[in-house]
């Protein structure tokens, strides 16, 4: 049976409904471009209004570009076609779009003040033992600012198109593997990943079909290696069903970690997923976890200890949609 959309949960105003410093420079830059817009380039302004679709203004702010409803596209009303978004091309980019804020800021602060540095120590003749600390420094920033343009990929992703197979909604390792008794998917396997940083953290659909709710719950940020931080820390949990005749029903939870923080979510109850498509993400270091019905036909194809890839990695098959309840790590009768 299929399941009508559950209202949007008012805690979710915006894709990030955790905040932070970065999201609010971002949002008053976009105060500062739609100045800029309004004063300079008011044919572009006018232009863009013609184009643009939807009935009411979902945003806290005006709304005069497809820039202005980067954050807030899970909030409905105006968008604009893909044709006409200037803009489209960013989502081609090898790096996370909710992320290049992050990465262009974090990106000046270790990359600039090296590049400073290294011209000071060429330049200015400094005691042997204060140069050689001085080079330290540069390459320590530069270590960093790498990890930070590391951390912030995103990479293309060969999403596999069998039927009935269910790949992973997150890069990691597999931490855990135990059957559950979930209140939206019943009874059901659930699969915990844990994100370092160095793990792509994008997030991706498991399997085709529609995202029927949301919901956020702010929490503590506990080391997503513990197994309380899956009870006790930031989350976003979006409760989604398959397309086709079986619908079965799926649950990714996002969960936030110690140094991870942000959880971006940009779906809403009602949108479409495809297979292995983005739907969020969790700046730094987190965990992610996937509970997915246990049905006939049902085979689990990682093992804790997995190294997976979001999109890429088959989780699960499912070769019919009987009722009964196999063993989890074998393939049902």
């Amino acid at each position: 049976m299929t399941l009508p959309p559950e209202p949007m949960d008012p805690q979710v105003r915006s894709v990030q409904p955790g905040g932070g410093l970065v999201y609010r420079l971002e949002l008053a830059w976009g105060g500062v471009r739609r100045f800029w817009l309004r004063t300079f380039r008011p044919g572009y302004v006018k232009r863009m209004e013609a184009l643009r679709k939807g009935e009411f203004n979902g945003c806290p702010h005006p709304v005069l570009d497809p820039r202005d409803v980067k954050f807030f596209r899970n909030q409905g009303g105006y968008h604009w076609d893909p044709a006409d978004d200037p803009f489209r091309w960013r989502d081609r980019i090898p790096f996370a779009r909710w992320g290049l804020a992050e990465l262009f800021v974090f990106s000046a602060l270790t990359f600039g003040p090296a590049a400073a540095l290294a011209v000071v120590l060429s330049l200015v003749a400094v005691p042997g033992w204060l140069t050689a600390v001085g080079w330290v420094v540069v390459a320590g920033l530069v270590v960093v600012g790498g990890l930070i343009v590391w951390f912030f990929r995103d990479p293309h992703r060969v999403v596999p198109t069998e039927p009935g197979l269910v790949v992973a909604p997150a890069d990691g390792l597999v931490v855990t593997i135990e059957e559950v008794d979930d209140p939206f998917v019943g009874p059901a396997v659930m699969i915990g990943i844990f994100l370092s940083i160095f793990n792509v953290h994008v997030n991706r659909t498991p399997v085709a079909g529609r995202v029927i709710g949301i919901e956020y719950r702010r929490g503590k940020f506990l080391n997503a290696l513990l197994p309380a931080s899956a009870r006790e820390n930031e989350r976003m949990t979006v409760r989604f069903q398959e397309d086709g005749p079986t619908h079965r029903r799926y649950v990714v939870r996002q969960i936030a970690g110690a140094i991870a923080r942000r959880i971006v979510c940009g779906v809403r109850p009602g949108d479409r997923q495809a297979r292995g498509e983005r739907f969020g993400m969790i700046k730094f270091g987190s965990r992610t976890e996937l509970v997915l019905p246990r049905a006939a036909g049902l085979s689990v194809r990682v093992k804790v200890g997995d190294k997976v890839q979001a999109g890429a990695t088959v989780f699960a098959a499912y070769a019919d949609a009987g009722a009964t309840t196999p063993e989890v790590g074998h393939q049902a009768p």
